[in-house]
């Protein structure tokens, strides 16, 4: 197994012919992802949908994603790594064509999630092509390579989608993965190689119940964590009959894996610790990285008022430092400094981020006082990514790296998934609480209210305004005021809360197991 392992590392052109299909891959699924965000109103208008429907656009193609990461070591194994990898591309390239065809929202619904199917494939698969392409000793590197696609993705999808937007239409920011996704194909038949994996199963062995769990488990899991907080948790029956579809999912799922001759998914790769622990870090890492991509772009466009497009800009200082750090870090492994050193580093620099933004956030914070924050953000997810990418594979060989990364790669998306959900609902909940608490300190017979509320209705007067309309909007003014006092404070929190997670999480680093 380990010369059939060794047999795929490549040299010169061809590896970095390999590395850059790979890389420009799982960047296209990456991108994907939140590309379609700033476009969301645009396709709602021209498609005549509602809000609810066009949310859709986003779920399915994060169910598909789940669904199919878990599944693409086994799938590689029985079609070839090649074939596999190539039959990926040509499906998300032809569903992005179709996606901009779309005539309504759920054609457009439907091909999403066949998008997802072939990029979730891409995501890990690409992975596991770089790491084989590289020998052992070169692996940090390859994974820093990998993770400047990965990290540098979520960051690029809103900025972009809002330029293709702006100067084209909606259906462009699909048009984008065409020629891409071509020259991909070609490059990955011309170039990628498939390991030996032995004779492929029979179309009766095959593990349909444990890819009919599967989909259940996370499917529902992500459909509950995508609309939880919208039709309000476990008041909505929906959200209910799908969390016990999901658990009752998760229980099978593991029963038959455990017990069937031939699983879809080995789970007995997880009795290796340092996956088990990465597993952990990954999911921590997609919490991290998910919840900031979506909660500062938030907070620049609700609070402070900018445009989608800066909202998205201001992001990227932070991915070009990670993409900076990601070679450095990489010959720093390769030079024998610990790894273990480098995640509980990335953990606490996550942590001053956090307590930074906790600390400079009002409701006049500027792009200047946020500049130094992300950058030390980018610095973190730098030390994060590629040190628990390798550790999470170092001690695995052959087909189990294959199955290692699709591990990782599933755990690191759902993590994005509960984070994104947990800071939606903390949203709702503390922006409320703090308003009630802001509201009961206005009282109207307090000397300083009734200044303020006299000063704002003398404004409103000197510009031609009735006594009356004059009073409505002091008090609109006043409400204004309050509203965006309790947003501000709830994204205080929120930044309060996530620094104690990664502070919390720099113990696990201790389980960490050396490479023999």
């Amino acid at each position: 197994m380990v010369a059939d392992q060794d047999s795929l590392v490549e040299y010169g052109f061809r590896r970095v012919i390999i590395t850059i299909t790979a890389v420009l891959c799982a960047l296209l699924e990456i991108v994907d992802t939140t590309i379609v965000n700033v476009a969301l109103n645009n396709m709602r208008g021209s498609l005549g949908a509602t809000l609810t429907d066009v949310a859709w656009v986003i779920t399915a193609y994060a169910i598909a994603n789940v669904i199919i990461i878990p599944m693409t070591s086994w799938l590689s194994q029985q079609f070839g790594r090649r074939n596999y990898f190539a039959t990926s591309i040509i499906i998300f390239t032809v569903a992005s064509f179709m996606c901009g065809n779309a005539t309504n929202i759920w054609e457009l619904v439907a091909f999403r999630f066949i998008q997802g199917l072939g990029g979730g494939a891409l995501l890990v698969t690409a992975q596991t092509i770089i790491t084989e392409s590289y020998p052992i000793a070169k692996r940090g590197m390859a994974q820093a390579i990998y993770g400047m696609g990965v990290i540098v993705g979520p960051t690029l999808g809103p900025p972009l989608g809002g330029y293709f937007v702006d100067h084209f239409s909606w259906p462009y920011i699909f048009y984008i993965n065409i020629p891409i996704g071509i020259i991909a194909t070609f490059l990955t038949l011309a170039f990628v190689r498939s390991p030996k994996y032995g004779e492929k199963l029979k179309a009766s062995q095959v593990d349909w119940w444990g890819i009919a769990f599967l989909a259940a488990f996370v499917g529902s899991l992500q459909f509950v964590l995508e609309h939880g907080q919208q039709d309000d948790w476990f008041n909505d029956r929906t959200i209910t009959l799908l969390t016990a579809v999901s658990a009752s999912g998760l229980m099978l799922f593991i029963w038959r894996e455990l017990t069937y001759k031939h699983p879809i998914v080995n789970l007995s790769v997880l009795k290796n610790t340092n996956l088990r622990v990465g597993v952990i870090m990954s999911f921590v890492l997609g919490f991290g990285l998910y919840s900031s991509t979506f909660i500062i772009p938030i907070y620049t466009q609700s609070v402070l008022g900018w445009s989608a497009l800066n909202a998205g800009l201001i992001l990227i200082p932070s991915s070009i430092t990670t993409g900076i750090m990601m070679p450095m870090i990489g010959k720093m492994i390769q030079r024998g400094v610990p790894q273990a050193y480098m995640v509980a580093l990335g953990f606490l620099a996550f942590f001053v981020f956090t307590y930074w933004m906790h600390n400079v956030l009002t409701p006049d914070t500027g792009a200047e006082h946020i500049f130094w924050p992300l950058i030390l953000r980018g610095v973190g997810l730098g030390l994060l990514f590629v040190p628990i990418t390798t550790l999470s594979l170092s001690t695995l060989k052959g087909k189990e790296i294959g199955e290692g990364a699709a591990f990782t790669g599933m755990m690191r998306q759902l993590g994005g998934s509960f984070g994104i959900a947990i800071i939606t609902t903390f949203i709702a909940r503390f922006n409320q609480e703090h308003r009630v608490n802001l509201v009961s300190h206005l009282d109207k017979t307090n000397f300083a209210v009734q200044q303020r509320v006299l000063q704002l209705q003398q404004g409103f007067m000197n510009k031609g305004f009735s006594t009356n309309e004059s009073l409505n909007k002091a008090y609109q003014v006043m409400d204004y005021g309050v509203m965006k006092q309790s947003s501000v404070l709830t994204f205080v929190d929120i930044f309060y809360y996530l620094g104690i997670l990664f502070l919390l999480c720099i113990p696990f680093v201790l389980l960490i197991k050396k490479r023999n």
